[in-house]
Formats: structure tokens, C-alpha cells, sequence
């Protein structure tokens, strides 16, 4: 049950409007976290701008896989719907490759490299081994790559920490349970 109102439309903070209304306009519907999350003006804008910013980094498939793996690993259902949906649907992810990214893994060496670490940046709060370091720099990431993975674990976990205590309604297709794949 959701922990807070979706805003309306009439009751979306003026600063948050623009940003809204291009999400709307993009998605072809406005999403029940984005809703939410508008009510906040500081922390709305600034997660969009992180988001846009973000969109540029790496490509889209390994975006979406380090943000299967890092909702899981925070058990946000919210997100998973989300990022299944999108990396369906715009990364052209077939099923299973959402199913092992939501286990840590990809079947491109180099994209599993990114998502072995960033599971591994999520779950050691970012106390990774020289061994891990490495490991994504042998796949071919630059220190410049591997900051952007860092910051997507970060934007992601923005989401995921928001969705689960807010707790709002899901409308994004249904997906398995995190922990029962």
C-alpha cells in the first residue's frame, strides 16, 4: 500500500511541472513514483538532472542491467518493474537477459564485468577488492567508466530507497518478486 500520495496533476509543485510534464510526455503516461517523488522540488529536479545526466553514460543495455541488478540487490519491486520494462523495451533485453542481470551477471563479457561490479559496489557499500577493480579495467572500462558506474549505483539506489518507503502503486507490468528468481 502506497506510503504517500501520487500528486495530481493541479498539485504538482510549479518547479517540478517542466521536468514532469517532458517524463509524461516521453513515457506517455506520468509513472506514480514520479508523482510522488515531485512533491519534493529539491530532490525531484535534482534526480532528473542526475538521470539526464546519466543517460550518456556507458550504452542503454548495460544501464538497464545495472539497474536490474541494483534494484534487486535493494529489493525494490517498484524499480524492477521499471528497469524489466525498459530493458525489454528500449535496450531490446530478451527475457533472460533480465533475469541474469537481475542476478549480477550479462552474457556480454564486457557488460557482466560492469554488472559483477556494480553488484559488488551495492553490496559492499562500496568497499570493493583490488581484484574487482581490476577485473572491470581487464574488461576494458576506463577510471572514467567505472565513475559512472559508481554514480549509476548511486542513482538507482536514489530510486530504489525511495520506492521502497514510499511504497507507491505499481504501474509498470508485474514482475517476479525479488528473491523468488
Amino acid at each position: 500500500m502506497a506510503r504517500s500520495n501520487a500528486l495530481r496533476p493541479d498539485q504538482v509543485p510549479v518547479a517540478c511541472k517542466p521536468t514532469l510534464d517532458t517524463f509524461t510526455k516521453n513515457i506517455g503516461f506520468t509513472p506514480n513514483m514520479m508523482a510522488t517523488f515531485a512533491q519534493s522540488p529539491i530532490a525531484f529536479n535534482a534526480w532528473a538532472a542526475l538521470l539526464d545526466s546519466m543517460s550518456k553514460a556507458l550504452d542503454v543495455k548495460t544501464r538497464d542491467s545495472i539497474g536490474l541488478t541494483v534494484s534487486e540487490v535493494n529489493g525494490c519491486n517498484y524499480c524492477l518493474t521499471v528497469h524489466s520494462f525498459t530493458a525489454e523495451h528500449m535496450a531490446k533485453l530478451p527475457a533472460d537477459e533480465i533475469i541474469l542481470a537481475r542476478k549480477g551477471h550479462a552474457t556480454d563479457p564486457k557488460r557482466d564485468a560492469a554488472v559483477q561490479f556494480a553488484r559488488k559496489v551495492i553490496e559492499t557499500r562500496g568497499h570493493v577488492s583490488d581484484a574487482d577493480l581490476k577485473a572491470v579495467r581487464d574488461a576494458g572500462y576506463t577510471d572514467a567508466n567505472i565513475i559512472e558506474i559508481v554514480a549509476l549505483v548511486a542513482m538507482y539506489s536514489l530510486t530504489n530507497f525511495f520506492n521502497n518507503v514510499f511504497d507507491p502503486e505499481k504501474d509498470f507490468p508485474h514482475v517476479t518478486p525479488a528473491g523468488s528468481i
